[in-house]
Order: structure tokens, then C-alpha cells, then sequence
């Protein structure tokens, strides 16, 4: 194992599509802390939420949970993952850090664990689940994120070559749907946040095009499931219904 993990949820209230998200209610909780309890049943290290907002903080320590205050201006959710980290664990105790975004409430546990694979192989910086697409209606639309990425026969584990909202790669074969967790060597997670904004990212609004740009290797797994992200509030209906809620 590459070490120790930090798993560190970004969050903030600031949103277009669904102000207030995480804040959002899903039964008798608001999303966030569905979002936490399932990255801490994964077991893969400690989790701490790093919050743009108090109301956010609040929550998360009501339920028991501990939260990092980040500036609210902060233009990332991995720029407030990197403040969170430095602030928890200056001393650099965990040498991995897990990015879980904060509007996954459907997220496997198994996940978060699975994406720390890639990091057992010296040669990736980062590492991200990516699973089979089985929904015709994914492989055209622009909101799920497709990795050109093939697993040799038996493997589960493979470079990831870019990222794009459109169809890649073509050709017959697999495709395959990117799921918004990473697994960050320490120093690449540090590495990445003092790049700027890459052409390619600003293009097809993807940050992890960034560390392409830049030469860092991003391993991708296979998992079995994909989440639902909460973007809107139909998405947020859905995801109430998903967990009995509705």
C-alpha cells in the first residue's frame, strides 16, 4: 500500500443549479452527511469535510464528524482539499490523500477504498474509479465524463489517457463512465494545486486535465458501480427516491 489515508470531502454552499446542496435534505439528514457516513464505512482512513461554509461545519460536528474551515474563495474543490489536508495534517502523517466529492449520497463505500489501487503501482500520481457504461443514453451525454482508458483481459487497473465529455475513445469497444473521487500522492496532490488552469481543462471543463498537461500519470480502476451525483433538483429527487426518501 502506498501508505496511510486522508479522506478529506470538499464542500461549499455556493451553487448555480442547486443552491445550498449540500445542505439539501435526504430524509432526515442533509446530503453532506450522507456523503460522510459512506466514505467513513469505507475504512479507508479518516475523513474530515472541508467546508467553504460554517453551516456546513456545523452540521458535520453535530453529527460527529470533524470539519476543516477553508476559504470560502477557494476556486476548487481539490484547492479546499489541499488547505483542509495541510491544516489537519501539517506533519504529513498521511502521504496519500482521497478526494470524495461532496454530492455523491448514492457513493459505495467500496469506492473510496478501491481508488487507492492505482497508488500501489509507483508509476501514477493519482488514482480514480471509472466504471463499465451499460446505459446507451451515457455514451451521449455530456454530463457523464468518459476516460480513454482499456484494461487488459484480467486487469482492473490502467493508465487513464484523457478525459473528455464526448464519446472517446471511437471504435468499437468499452467505454466507460469517470467517478469524481481521486486519490492523490501527497505530493502530487501539492504539485497539482500550484498549476494553473491547463488549456485542455478550461476546454472541456475538466481538472484533471491539468495533471495530464503537466505529465502526471493518473491510474484508473474498474469498479462495479456508479453513483449518482446530485447537480440538480431533479438529481436530488432521484437520489431521495434511491435511498428511500421519497
Amino acid at each position: 500500500m502506498p501508505g496511510p489515508a486522508l479522506i478529506v470531502i470538499p464542500s461549499r454552499l455556493k451553487a448555480t443549479r442547486l443552491p445550498d446542496k449540500p445542505l439539501a435534505m435526504i430524509g432526515p439528514e442533509p446530503m453532506i452527511l450522507h456523503v460522510w457516513r459512506r466514505a467513513v464505512a469505507a475504512q479507508a482512513g479518516p475523513v474530515i469535510v472541508a467546508c467553504g461554509d460554517s453551516e456546513i461545519a456545523d452540521a458535520v460536528k453535530k453529527a460527529g464528524g470533524e470539519a476543516v474551515m477553508t476559504d470560502p474563495a477557494l476556486p476548487s474543490g481539490s484547492d479546499r482539499v489541499h488547505a483542509a489536508a495541510e491544516t489537519y495534517d501539517p506533519a504529513g502523517k498521511y502521504p496519500v490523500v482521497v478526494n470524495v466529492q461532496g454530492d455523491l449520497p448514492t457513493l459505495d463505500p467500496a469506492i473510496v477504498a478501491a481508488s487507492l489501487a492505482p497508488l500501489e503501482r509507483a508509476a501514477f500520481d493519482i488514482g480514480t474509479p471509472v466504471a463499465l457504461i451499460t446505459k446507451s443514453e451515457e455514451l451521449t451525454d455530456n454530463a457523464v465524463v468518459k476516460p480513454a482508458v482499456v484494461f487488459k483481459p484480467g486487469e482492473k487497473i490502467a493508465a487513464a489517457l484523457y478525459f473528455s465529455r464526448n464519446l472517446i475513445p471511437s471504435g468499437d469497444g468499452a467505454h466507460y463512465h469517470h467517478i469524481g473521487v481521486y486519490s492523490f500522492r501527497r505530493e502530487a496532490l501539492r504539485k497539482f494545486v500550484s498549476l494553473k488552469p491547463t488549456g485542455l481543462e478550461l476546454r472541456e471543463r475538466l481538472e484533471q486535465l491539468r495533471a495530464i498537461e503537466h505529465g502526471m500519470r493518473i491510474g484508473a480502476v474498474l469498479v462495479d458501480t456508479i453513483p449518482l451525483g446530485v447537480d440538480t433538483p431533479a438529481d436530488l429527487d432521484r437520489a431521495r427516491r434511491l435511498l428511500g426518501y421519497a
